[in-house]
């Protein structure tokens, strides 16, 4: 237990959370630059990862965007680990006023997070590139090979940012203004070397900056407390000492 930073959220009434993909690797999905992530394993497959996940694949491959998307970026049984339990309840105190996440697997709506700011869009939203037509997760994994849209016939597409693709304006100017009010920072779960998302530590002004991830980042030295313990297990236990 990180008695700093218990004292740190029983002080204050205005927390941000900002979380990667650590955040949901204690729910059973990899996460991309660790010796077990999925730049490290996905092999087998004809192109790299970075190439498969961008637009422009997306465009000239549809079929092998889909193979490798459906194996290796939907995790359908993962569910909510201890800490997005943790930032669910510490939400319902009226503590945590935000959640801004890297993460495209909805497991912070999923352990009942309201205020989500999802970076990269979301695997639970798809549409159709076309007529805009919206489906559910469901009906992607259902669908043979490409999924075409049941109304036009055209190509859906995961709501999910793609590289060479740019953040939604909304969301990246809602997490900012979350950033920029709140008086406790915690960034959990990621090494903070993808951008733009990773720049947007650079807008807070608040007290505390708290660093919480397994290995070291390039911000450690700008924190005011550093915890290198895995992300669930701590909110977890901050959850407990909090009677949430």
């Amino acid at each position: 237990m990180n008695t700093e930073l218990l004292e740190a959220l029983k002080r204050s009434s205005n927390i941000v959370f900002f979380g990667g993909a650590g955040m949901s690797t204690e729910s059973g999905i990899a996460d991309f630059r660790s010796r077990n992530g999925l730049y490290k394993t996905s092999q087998g497959y004809e192109y790299p990862p970075e190439t498969m996940l961008s637009h422009s694949f997306f465009v000239s491959h549809p079929h092998d965007f889909y193979k490798f998307y459906r194996e290796k970026m939907i995790f359908r049984d993962a569910v909510p680990n201890a800490g997005h339990i943790a930032l669910a309840k510490l939400e319902g105190t009226g503590k945590l006023k935000a959640v801004i996440t890297q993460n495209i697997d909805g497991l912070h709506q999923l352990g009942g997070s309201k205020k989500v700011y999802e970076l990269h869009g979301s695997i639970h939203r798809n549409f159709c590139t076309e007529c805009h037509a919206f489906f559910d997760l469901d009906f992607l994994i259902d669908s043979e090979d490409i999924p075409l849209c049941t109304h036009c016939r055209g190509i859906v597409k995961p709501d999910v940012v793609l590289y060479e693709e740019a953040l939604d304006d909304n969301v990246i100017n809602g997490a900012v203004r979350a950033i920029q009010n709140t008086d406790v920072l915690i960034v959990g779960g990621t090494s903070l070397v993808v951008y733009p998302a990773a720049g947007l530590i650079n807008y807070f002004r608040g007290s505390k900056l708290v660093l919480i991830n397994k290995s070291v980042t390039q911000y450690d030295s700008k924190a005011d407390i550093v915890v290198h313990e895995p992300i669930g297990k701590v909110l977890g236990s901050i959850a407990h000492a909090l009677n949430l």
